[in-house]
């Protein structure tokens, strides 16, 4: 090997280590952080009382501290982590697929879909029957599925270019926004308050069931986008580079359109709307690892789920009797890190 050759070959490796040691570093915030909210709560379970019941499983012989950690938190928990993940790989996909750094899954409307679905199951669901905790996040899951589909209806009469599938998600958005707001405005005020709480996004509402739902989903999505990751990296190049390198544009386009769906209708039917996850995590793996996917992708996903279980642990913390919506502490905390992010990204641009 020559001289240059040998020198490319250390820069890779120790590209390779960093990027090794990010993920590592990523996966090992997560579970400190996944500890601390399941020793947060109400109720005084202290880390001695929590590693035992942990280690002892759900038939332990402390009762009460087995029911509190896995009927009540380790859904909870499992649900915060699915879901940061969830939305952090689907914003990610979407401002590839996009060439667009504010894509995430509420630009495309899929959010405002499912908080339709979720909002018209709990107005004229007491009539059908269906169990009451199935009924909403179908509807919602259903009604993501079906703004997709409009999306890509739009996006194939017209051509699937990224500004074709900007724009018909915008209209997506304010339809679904309009017909949410409607019920709204015609539902009686208890069942407004059970759509706004809804709306607000909450894990609270995460069951064994959920989680072994949304990680089936997440199990069938990500081998099929790890195994395009070289693709995506090189449609980060631009659509004519990407060609050039033997890459089908429309047809990956397509393909990485409905696994950015599945995961976004997966993660916001069963815990409500729950903002800013999907366009900080990508931004902020981005700017630690760069572009290429086979880092980027778990290193969204595992920022991603460190925001929201953090955001899990806040709001915890500021109502220890009854949690604030999680969804709520996303928005809040989501802002001075955008702009964390704009200002140290502002001086070369998005990229």
């Amino acid at each position: 090997m020559t001289t240059a050759g040998a020198r490319l070959d250390r820069v890779y490796r120790r590209g390779e280590r960093r990027r090794l040691a990010l993920v590592g570093a990523a996966t090992l915030t997560l579970a400190a952080v996944a500890l601390v909210d399941l020793a947060t709560g109400p109720s005084a379970l202290g880390p001695a009382a929590l590693l035992s019941a942990l280690g002892a499983g759900p038939a332990g012989p402390d009762r009460l501290a087995a029911t509190i950690l896995w009927q009540l938190r380790l859904p909870t928990t499992l649900m915060g982590v699915l879901v940061g993940a969830s939305l952090g790989i689907a914003g990610l996909q979407m401002q590839t697929i996009l060439a667009n750094p504010l894509a995430s899954p509420f630009t495309l409307g899929f959010s405002a879909a499912a908080g339709f679905g979720a909002a018209l199951a709990i107005t004229f669901g007491g009539a059908l029957p269906v169990a009451g905790w199935l009924l909403a996040p179908a509807s919602a899951f259903a009604m993501t599925l079906i703004a997709c589909g409009l999306v890509y209806l739009v996006a194939r009469l017209r051509g699937a270019s990224p500004e074709i599938l900007v724009l018909g998600g915008i209209a997506v958005l304010f339809l679904f926004q309009a017909l949410q707001s409607m019920l709204q405005y015609l539902a009686s005020p208890e069942v407004l308050q059970q759509i706004v709480f809804w709306l607000f996004g909450s894990l609270l509402k995460a069951t064994w069931t959920s989680v072994a739902v949304l990680a089936g989903i997440l199990a069938l999505v990500v081998p099929i986008l790890a195994r395009d990751a070289w693709r995506l990296t090189a449609l980060r190049l631009g659509d004519a580079n990407a060609r050039s390198l033997g890459v089908a544009v429309e047809r990956l386009r397509r393909r990485t359109f409905v696994a950015v769906a599945l995961l976004t209708a997966g993660a916001v039917a069963f815990v409500g709307t729950i903002g800013f996850i999907g366009l900080v995590a990508p931004h902020a793996a981005r700017a630690l690892a760069g572009e290429d996917q086979r880092t980027l992708m778990p290193l969204a996903a595992l920022i991603g789920a460190i925001v929201l279980v953090g955001a899990s642990v806040v709001a915890k913390t500021l109502s220890p009797g009854a949690a604030v919506p999680v969804g709520i502490v996303t928005a809040v905390v989501g802002v001075p890190i955008l702009f964390a992010l704009v200002f140290r990204r502002g001086a070369g641009g998005w990229g």
